[in-house]
């Protein structure tokens, strides 16, 4: 595996890729890998000739209070395990190889940004909409693979792709688990003991709210409001954000369950916001892919 850590380095490799007519899948991370980023790279690995990942913790995402500085990092660990997911190239970038100037254009965006975690993180998903334009331009790819445990990330770049041409295929992927059912996350080390054996609520809500719509409700306020008050029931520790039922991946308000919909929330704890989804049909059968 590669290692490139400059703009016009990975621009020459991926060029050479290109000579050969190879197809690039790219896989962009935060670092800190878990199994939810390895699954990314292991399938990109199974669809395309070479796999290009990226490790970069992006300031602009964050917000003024948000925890930037925090967030975990281990480079060699990563490096370690992209290798032994099939990585080819991993471009690992400083903050000033990427904004060597501060930006003159800013990326925004009208819908889908302002319900669920954009709500809350004003700012984030422009963020997000910038060094995504950035790193595609770099990358080059075909094929870009995302985790649908961000589903709201998910459809921003699904809007990024097709509203500004990006000659590239997006590939949402199942949420990765861990045996009793809590999303992986580099979060998740910073929950207490007491707050680890709560988070599991934050996905057993989310089933519950499934099961509702399988047995046949079809009413969005009936069903949040019963996850709702599963999730005040068994949380002590944790403080619910939100919960919505919303179209997807348009991301707006519905009368009723007569569509593919996603049923999301995310829960704050002492040191951590955690959030999960679970994307699903009209009958309440769950959708683990979305390309």
């Amino acid at each position: 595996m590669k290692i490139v850590r400059t703009v016009d380095e990975m621009k020459r490799t991926v060029a050479v890729y290109r000579d050969q007519k190879k197809q690039i899948g790219f896989v962009p991370t935060m670092g800190f890998l878990h199994e939810g980023h390895l699954s990314l790279m292991k399938e990109a690995n199974k669809e395309n000739d070479i796999v290009a990942a990226s490790i970069f913790i992006n300031p602009l995402q964050f917000g003024p209070n948000e925890d930037y500085e925090r967030y975990p990092r281990d480079e060699t660990a990563d490096a370690r395990a992209a290798e032994n997911a099939g990585v080819d190239v991993l471009f690992i970038p400083d903050p000033t190889e990427i904004y060597p100037a501060p930006m003159q254009i800013q990326l925004g965006i009208k819908g889908r940004a302002d319900v669920l975690c954009g709500r809350s993180r004003p700012g984030h998903f422009e963020g997000v909409l910038t060094v995504l334009t950035k790193l595609f331009h770099i990358t080059s790819p075909d094929k870009v693979y995302f985790g649908l445990k961000d589903a709201q990330q998910v459809a921003v770049v699904d809007a990024l792709i097709n509203d500004l041409n990006f000659p590239i295929e997006l590939v949402g992927l199942p949420t990765v688990r861990e045996s009793d059912g809590l999303a992986k996350s580099s979060r998740n080390v910073n929950l207490s003991e007491h707050e680890r054996h709560e988070a599991i609520w934050l996905y057993k809500g989310l089933a519950f709210g499934q099961k509702l719509i399988h047995d046949g409700e079809q009413t969005p306020n009936e069903i949040v409001q019963n996850v709702t008050e599963l999730l005040n029931q068994n949380l002590s520790a944790g403080k619910i954000d939100y919960i919505e039922l919303l179209s997807y991946p348009s991301l707006e308000p519905v009368s009723s369950v007569n569509q593919r919909v996603i049923l999301a929330g995310a829960v704050y704890f002492a040191k951590a916001r955690l959030i999960d989804n679970l994307i699903f049909d009209q009958d309440g059968e769950v959708i683990n892919r979305v390309n």
